[in-house]
């Protein structure tokens, strides 16, 4: 589901998908619902995911579905 919500964004603006651009922790933190986002965010912000990086001016998207219907979604410049 998250690949598909990757490729559907990008399609909307004719562009390919970039390798790697989306950070998955899934496998070391297993399912932490909708506290995925800042713990990706902190994750990635203080070089533990040397993969992916934001600078300051970037526009971070992010969006997450957790159990018992939670849903957030946020664009964010940094």
């Amino acid at each position: 589901m998250d690949e598909a919500i990757v490729d559907r964004f990008y399609k909307l603006y004719d562009m390919d998908v970039p390798k790697d651009i989306m950070p998955m922790i899934i496998h070391k933190y297993g399912n932490s619902s909708v506290a995925t986002v800042p713990t990706v965010m902190d994750l990635v912000v203080r070089g533990k995911m040397p993969q992916h990086k934001v600078e300051k001016g970037d526009v971070v998207m992010f969006a997450s579905v957790g159990a018992g219907m939670n849903i957030n979604a946020i664009v964010y410049r940094y």
